[in-house]
This record gives structure tokens, sequence and C-alpha cells, in this order.
């Protein structure tokens, strides 16, 4: 049985944080929800607003709390390189101070195209168009910031292509730094599952310092 831990959900409100606080908290870890607004009635999920624009608040923050983990889940559109490089740094550099994990849910375009190693699907026009590439770029700075970090005890998952709301089957497949596809053909997952993928990495590290998941299908 894994120990219950406190983490920290940096972007607790989004889409994907406010999925992994609901599945840490289901699982029975207490929870720093971090947001600007933050909101919940669990019994295990502490809101803390927070600005994550606030590099001494964001120290400050994850340094009063007692958290044995960070999970960075931040996005901006339009899309803010600056900012979400600034916050990563940040978040390792307390992190590695106070000897905690961090797992970074970054984006789809950190991926290597399957037959194609060396080209990042964030290069690739048939996976990531034009209009989405300073998306994409920014997830590939993010990486990059995490991997020429003096911290070592961190992790950056990043999702398929199509992410969404959707069923928690608690089944996902999970890959290393290649695209997958799932069973009908698609690269997806919903956000309940990754939610579940990034708990799981959280309580069981896989090993891989960038890794990926999609849906499993039926089994």
């Amino acid at each position: 049985m894994t120990s219950a831990m406190t983490i920290a959900v940096l972007g607790a409100t989004g889409m994907a944080g406010s999925r992994i606080t609901a599945e840490a908290a289901a699982r029975g870890h207490r929870v720093l929800a971090l947001a600007r607004k933050p909101a919940s009635e669990h019994p295990a999920v502490t809101p803390v607003p927070l600005d994550a624009a606030d590099p001494d608040a964001v120290r400050r923050t994850l340094t009063d709390h007692g958290a044995d983990a960070v999970v960075v889940t931040l996005r901006t559109y339009p899309t803010d390189e600056d900012f979400l490089l600034a916050a990563t740094r940040t978040v390792l550099d307390t992190a590695a101070g106070l000897g905690i994990r961090v797992l970074v849910i970054g984006g789809v375009g950190a991926l290597r195209t399957p037959g194609t190693p060396g080209l990042l699907l964030a290069d690739n026009p048939a996976h990531v168009p034009a209009d989405l590439r300073p998306v994409a770029a920014a997830g590939v700075a993010q990486l990059r910031a995490c991997r020429t970090h003096a911290h070592s005890d961190w992790s950056y998952l990043s999702p398929p292509p199509l992410l969404e709301p959707g069923p928690r089957t608690a089944r996902y497949h999970r890959g290393t730094d290649t695209l997958l596809t799932a069973p009908d053909g698609r690269s997806w997952i919903s956000a309940e599952d990754l939610a579940v993928a990034a708990v799981d990495e959280l309580e069981r590290p896989g090993g891989e310092r960038h890794f990926t998941v999609v849906h499993a299908g039926q089994e």
C-alpha cells in the first residue's frame, strides 16, 4: 500500500490539474490545490491562492506547506513561453532545496514522430499545424529546462494530441518519448485517465524522465 503524500498541484483549476487533484485526493493523499482562485469541498484538498507568475510566492508556498511532490500543470493562451519556463524553473529550484519530486504535465510537441525519431511533433506539420506551433515549442522548451536543471528528481508527462474530459477507466498504455496510438487508431486519452497515470507516476515512478500515455481500450 502506498503511503499517503502531500501533493501540491500547480494549476489545480485547469482540465488536467483539477482531475489530478481529484484523483490524488480519492486515493487518500493530501492535496494542495494551487491556483489564482482555487476551490474545493473535499476534506483532503487544501485550496491555496497563488499567482504562479510570482516566484517568491511559489517558493514560499511550496516551502511552508510541507509538500512531498509537486505537479506542474500550467498552460497559457495565448502562449507565454517566458512565464511557463520561469514558473517551471522556480518549482525545480524550490524542489531541489526541499528534496521533493516534480512531475510536469507537459506538451505533445516534445514527443518524437513514430518511425522518424529525429523529428519532434512540434516540427512536424502532419501533427502540429502552424497556428499551434508556439504552444508546442513552449512545451519543448519546458522539457529542455527540466533536462538542464540541477534537480534530478523530476519527470515529464507528454499527453497525446487529443486530451479531453471523459470516462475514468484506469486503463492506459505507457510509452517513453515517442507518440503512441490507441487501439482505435487515434492518439488520445481522457483527462481522467491522464490523472490516473500522473498519480501512478507519483506513487510508483516508472524510471523514465520523459514518458507518454494513451487510451488502452477495452481489455
